[in-house]
């Protein structure tokens, strides 16, 4: 039997699924070619696509994803709700510190960034809002699959390990070391794992349900960084974020806190 027709959301789908960070704007041909669709079907997808607002037709004839997207896009429950919830903490921890802060979500073994501050003298990120990166190569990646349900975690170790600089993990078995470490400190470090002059502290952000459903991160130069000294601020704004989506480990009293002794009070 020969192969079945895709259909029409299919072939829909393909159109969108061509346009990426490094062609975000793209001829008739172009998507014509990458996508396998005769020219007069894509021409009028394409037509149709502009008409409802997913893509935009510039002066120069390339096509571009349009705005009606981004605003479908921001109604993603893990996307809006979360970033609304978190954007005060992320803030107050750029405001501390001016370095790259950011958000993430986990889908499964790759990260997605949601929400990203950056300042001008900050160290060079390879991330953007919406991109994605392999989890075991970032610190954000790490806090969040060190608390993932296990059959994820086997997934990421046994691999394959996507290698971007000397110092990125490249072993299913110093990655099982190194999740069982972020789980005992509540912090995950990359260092030079992406890029080799950047170096990242990450802490897992909770949900409603005690699960995680973020991390957040900053992202400073990699020489002359003390990670431990990063480590309390972004716990702190972990912690702010968890507890603005209500989850019941950020409202209940820390275990580091010490509860001073009941003092009777005397007159005086």
């Amino acid at each position: 039997m020969g192969r079945t027709r895709p259909s029409v959301s299919e072939r829909v789908l393909g159109i969108l699924s061509v346009f990426a960070p490094e062609r975000p704007a793209l001829s008739l041909t172009a998507i014509a070619r990458r996508t396998g669709l005769p020219p007069a079907t894509a021409h009028r997808l394409l037509g149709e696509l502009t008409r409802w607002g997913a893509l935009e037709r510039g002066e120069d004839g390339l096509y571009r994803i349009g705005l009606r997207l981004w605003e479908i896009g921001a109604l993603a429950p893990r996307g809006l709700g979360l970033r609304e919830a978190a954007m005060p903490f992320l803030e107050d921890l750029y405001e501390a510190t001016h370095e790259n802060v950011q958000l993430a979500v986990l889908d499964g073994l790759e990260v997605v960034y949601i929400e990203r501050i950056s300042g001008r003298g900050a160290v060079h990120v390879l991330t953007r809002v919406g991109g994605r990166f392999p989890a075991h190569a970032t610190g954000v990646g790490l806090a969040m699959l060190a608390h993932a349900e296990p059959h994820l975690q086997e997934r990421a170790i046994a691999g394959p390990l996507t290698r971007f600089t000397d110092k990125t993990i490249r072993t299913g078995t110093r990655l099982r070391r190194v999740l069982a470490e972020v789980r005992r400190t509540g912090v995950a470090v990359s260092d030079g794992q992406v890029e080799q002059f950047a170096l990242s502290v990450a802490a897992p952000v909770y949900g409603p349900a005690d699960t995680v459903v973020a991390a957040v991160s900053i992202v400073v130069p990699a020489e002359g960084a003390q990670p431990e000294r990063l480590a309390p601020a972004v716990l702190t704004s972990a912690r702010g974020m968890s507890r603005a989506l209500g989850a019941p480990r950020a409202l209940r009293r820390p275990d580091s806190a010490v509860r001073e002794p009941d003092r009777e009070l005397t007159p005086r």
